[in-house]
């Protein structure tokens, strides 16, 4: 990758940031003033309020439901979805969506020049006990298909890779698929999927560019207004 090709992806990654990731997140934060986008829990929803800010009045309330929904899991999951498609088609020279079942992503290795059969995510925290099960029920009918096929194919070629996250972040569950199959994560997968050491860090710093364009304060006290106004309407008895 030239130093060209790489100032150019960088800024269509900005520009993916600021054209669609950035729009998504705004249109599932507005839908934050309907009360009906929660599923509240009862037990916990006072007691966080007086956690947060000592008291019940309906515009607590309101930023208990709204703040861990705008800036939580939700946002995460739309990077991660959203980033599987972008790599495609920033890197169509070295990516591929994969037809193969269980397969995201397949891309040539930068560093040992081999094509590597990617399970994609988004970050350290994104699977369970179960997930590890189902990834390698994946890695392992792939290797039956390459048997099958008469295909080339080492058990290092078959990756679980996360886009972003540091080593000593590894899950518990991640650590148990790594026994048997290769984690590339953050920096590593960059550098594998790049050929550039430096691609992790400049991608985040292009992308923190762009945040510095972002500015939701207003908004997000609409919306609280708006929502607390729905939590005085159903719940007057928690208005405190």
């Amino acid at each position: 990758m030239s130093p060209n090709q790489k100032q150019e992806i960088l800024q269509l990654a900005k520009t993916w940031m600021r054209d669609e990731l950035i729009p998504a997140h705004k249109r599932k934060t507005e839908e934050l003033k309907d009360l009906k986008a929660f599923n509240i829990n009862h037990f916990l929803w006072p007691y966080l309020a007086y956690f947060l800010e000592g008291k019940t009045d309906s515009e607590t309330l309101a930023r208990v439901l709204i703040l861990p929904r705008a800036l939580g899991p939700s946002i995460n999951t739309m990077f991660g979805t959203r980033a599987q498609a972008l790599i495609t088609r920033l890197f169509a020279g070295n990516a591929y969506g994969s037809t193969t079942p269980g397969i995201d992503i397949e891309f040539v290795d930068q560093i040992d020049g081999r094509r590597k059969y990617c399970q994609l995510k988004a970050g350290p925290n994104v699977i369970n006990r179960d997930d590890v099960t189902i990834i390698r029920e994946h890695f392992r009918a792939l290797q039956n298909l390459a048997r099958t096929n008469n295909l080339s194919l080492q058990t290092t070629d078959m990756m679980f890779c996360l886009l972003y996250g540091e080593q000593d972040q590894k899950s518990t569950f991640i650590k148990e698929l790594e026994k048997d199959y290769v984690v590339s994560m953050g920096k590593d997968f960059w550098h594998r999927f790049t050929g550039d050491s430096e691609f992790y860090h400049d991608l985040i710093q292009a992308m923190g560019e762009v945040a510095k364009e972002v500015n939701m304060k207003e908004d997000i006290q609409r919306i609280t207004k708006e929502l607390a106004r729905s939590i005085e309407k159903e719940y007057p008895d928690l208005i405190k």
